[in-house]
């Protein structure tokens, strides 16, 4: 091997110790490296838990009126937005047919009673023959054969038996021209409670048909007392079972951008509402979104409001006042060891080995970064209700700790032990860090 070759390989090999050494250096430097965080001292606040959920505008009563009878609309006496009275008349349905089986039945009837008539008198007569036949066997039974007394007696029986025919003819002829009767007045609708026409379905000319099938096809207006209005809205079965009767609520409604309405929670559904999520309609599988119907009660709504309006409702399901609280995305899960004690009946019971195994078991906790002196310590913490922007916090923290209130990218990738250091923004006039107690 010539002088110069063995030069070459001595250079190489030098070159890549140094090279080695040299990156080396930037990954133990790049892993010792602090993250910049963004730190908030743990404080007081007053926190207020609520639950968010929309639905729309609804009168608390309001009544769909619609035909009882197939007819021809003829007159429509109010208009969509008309205030009504109760028992204004509202709408009026072709009577012609109706008229005709009024007269129908009426003439009936008037068959019916003098068939009665005819067969009350009949009775009569045979009865008058049948007692003149019995008296006269009483008396001189000679004058007259047993066959005339039975036949008196069959004819009279005919005759009570034709005139209870008659009687219950009589009952149809009247009940038949009652419904005749009732089937008329049903041409002419009144309002059945006082109200606004909310809607208007039908125009003159139309057909009214019975809601037998489709009470959307029956439907010939909506009535609506507007005196109390609801916000009907749909909240997650999580959330329900954090809703009491008689929360107070905000409700902001789409038309009024500029005004929050105040109402209370007044009726809580027990049945759930299923309705097909936004992923199982495009998947075309059964999943289902599980919501229950709150409703809410507005105490001063507008004099103009209308039914079906868009809502979003926020409903106040507790309130704490002066509670310690950390910022909600400082608040993370880690693998946190579980350590044992004197009272862990399954330590005790387990052997040597499993012993060892479960002293360094680790679970998942929730808890927060506490900082001191640039180091980022992971400690549990028990939590207590959600405000907009932090948690309560019941365990775990004191008041004037450091922690790591963001960002959610740092939170995320910090390791217990971490260094840290104040975000840029911070070290301008940012809050310094305190050092626990």
């Amino acid at each position: 091997m010539s002088r110069g070759v063995k030069i070459g390989l001595i250079v190489g090999t030098v070159a890549l110790v140094i090279g080695g050494a040299v990156a080396g250096a930037v990954v133990v430097k790049k892993k010792n490296k602090a993250i910049e965080v963004r730190m908030e001292n743990v404080a007081k606040h007053d926190l207020i838990a609520a639950v968010t959920a929309s639905g729309r505008i609804e009168a608390e009563k309001q009544v769909d009126v619609t035909a009882d009878i197939t007819g021809r609309i003829l007159n429509i006496a109010v208009q969509e937005g008309d205030m009504v009275q109760r028992g204004q008349f509202l709408i009026q349905i072709d009577p012609v047919q109706f008229e005709g089986a009024v007269a129908r039945n009426e003439a009936l009837q008037a068959s019916s009673q003098a068939s009665l008539i005819q067969a009350r008198t009949n009775r009569d007569q045979a009865k008058r023959a049948l007692d003149r036949a019995m008296e006269i066997r009483r008396t001189a039974p000679d004058l007259i054969s047993p066959e005339a007394v039975e036949q008196s007696q069959q004819g009279y029986d005919v005759a009570v038996s034709t005139f209870a025919a008659n009687e219950a003819q009589v009952e149809q002829s009247r009940a038949a021209l009652k419904e005749a009767r009732d089937n008329l007045a049903r041409t002419r609708l009144y309002a059945p409670m006082a109200g606004r026409v909310v809607r208007l379905a039908v125009e003159v000319g139309e057909v009214a048909v019975p809601g037998t099938f489709s009470k959307e096809t029956a439907l010939l207006m909506t009535i609506a007392d507007m005196s109390t209005i609801l916000a009907k809205v749909q909240v997650d079965e999580t959330d329900v079972v954090r809703i009491a009767s008689g929360d107070s609520v905000d409700v902001t409604i789409d038309a009024y951008p500029d005004t929050t309405f105040v109402g209370k929670v007044t009726k809580i559904s027990n049945a759930a509402k299923l309705t097909q999520t936004a992923a199982g309609a495009q998947t075309g599988t059964a999943d289902r979104a599980v919501d229950f119907d709150v409703e809410i009660t507005l105490q001063n709504p507008p004099p103009d409001i209308r039914p079906d309006l868009s809502c979003t409702a926020r409903i106040i399901t507790d309130t704490r006042e002066g509670v310690l609280a950390v910022p909600i995305i400082a608040l993370t899960v880690r693998d946190h060891e579980k350590v044992p004690n004197e009272n862990d009946k399954d330590a005790v019971a387990a052997p040597p080995e499993d012993s060892l195994k479960k002293k360094f078991k680790k679970r998942e906790t929730e808890g927060v970064f506490v900082v001191r002196e640039g180091i980022a310590t992971f400690r549990p913490v028990r939590v207590g209700i959600a405000g907009d922007e932090y948690f309560e916090v019941r365990d775990g923290v004191r008041e004037g700790e450091t922690i790591v209130a963001g960002t959610y990218q740092a939170i995320r990738e910090l390791k217990d032990g971490g260094k840290v250091k104040p975000a840029k923004e911070e070290k301008n006039g940012a809050k310094p860090e305190a050092t626990a107690s």
